[in-house]
């Protein structure tokens, strides 16, 4: 399948973001700039270990941490590995002064939503033929891609 995509403001970033969260899935949420958060810490030192194939019933070292941290998100940056393909979000954390899981919190507002306008289409031999050429619908031509500019 192949998919055409025309973009409003910041177009790059915008496609890339859309790119992103349609290969991470429908069930992925990704945290904000400026929203709390828990940090798990316990879980964090498990998956290092896992990753590093530590042996199984080692003993797993006391960092002597709270099993929560209430932390705010500085930075969010959506990346691929570019050995498998796979989809990762790498999120900055900074640990709140003030451990309260009550606070009163107001998330910050939403993020300037841009329109993606995308299509997809399975391939036919004649899309794929030397002299053929891709065939789309002239209504998908028309809502997905730039208008041609004649001179």
């Amino acid at each position: 399948m192949i998919g055409g995509v025309a973009c409003d403001a910041d177009a790059e970033t915008a496609l890339y973001s859309a790119l992103w969260h349609a290969c991470a899935g429908p069930f992925v949420t990704v945290p904000r700039e400026g929203e709390l958060v828990f940090y798990f810490p316990q879980g964090h030192i498990e998956q290092v270990e896992a990753s590093e194939n530590q042996a199984v019933g080692q003993q797993i070292p006391n960092y002597n941490l709270p099993w929560k941290i209430l932390c705010r998100v500085i930075n969010v940056q959506l990346k691929v590995d570019p050995n498998t393909d796979e989809v990762f979000a790498q999120v900055t954390l900074l640990p709140e002064p003030k451990q309260d899981e009550n606070i009163v919190y107001e998330p910050p507002p939403p993020p300037p939503r841009f329109h993606v306008h995308s299509f997809s289409k399975i391939l036919t031999a004649a899309d794929t033929s030397t002299y053929g050429g891709l065939s789309l619908l002239k209504k998908y031509a028309e809502e997905s891609l730039p208008p041609l500019v004649r001179f």
